[in-house]
């Protein structure tokens, strides 16, 4: 009998709809537990979330049993109508997201960076982090008018 390893590791990332900052200090820390528990859920746990008021950053290791696609579609759904619940009344996830693919030896790169989000958009917005991340990795597929929508 055979045995399937699978060790792989998404950078993903995703905004609120028109970039509105409704991702409050007072709700962020609970959110994150109740994405984790999603992630859970699909066996794809989550190594570190993290976010400013407008967007999300999530480094998760992606089961082998469940599509990306999938898992993506029911974070975004469950946590929108979880901060619904919350109060945040007219929340919504962007269409779209970005997923990354991180080498094993990168992750603690990958930690450290979404770790210091909040620093890291004190000197650059999440448009300039996404168009110099397609940018420097030579993305060509990257259609703004999509992705900002």
């Amino acid at each position: 009998m055979g045995q399937s390893l699978v060790q792989m590791y998404i950078h993903l990332t995703f905004g609120t709809k028109g970039r509105r900052p409704l991702i409050t200090d007072k709700v962020e820390e609970r959110l994150y537990a109740y994405i984790a528990g999603i992630l859970k859920k699909y066996d794809s746990p989550a190594l570190i979330i993290n976010s400013v008021p407008d967007h999300i950053h999530i480094l998760l290791r992606l089961s082998k049993n469940f599509a990306l696609a999938k898992i993506v579609e029911d974070v975004k759904k469950d946590s929108s109508k979880w901060m619904k619940k919350e109060g945040i009344f007219d929340f919504k996830w962007q269409l779209g997201y970005g997923a990354f693919s991180i080498s094993y030896y990168n992750v603690d790169i990958a930690i450290n960076y979404i770790k210091k989000q909040k620093e890291h958009h004190n000197v650059k917005t999440y448009k300039e982090e996404i168009d110099g991340y397609m940018t420097g990795h030579n993305i060509t597929e990257y259609d703004k008018k999509y992705f900002w929508s």
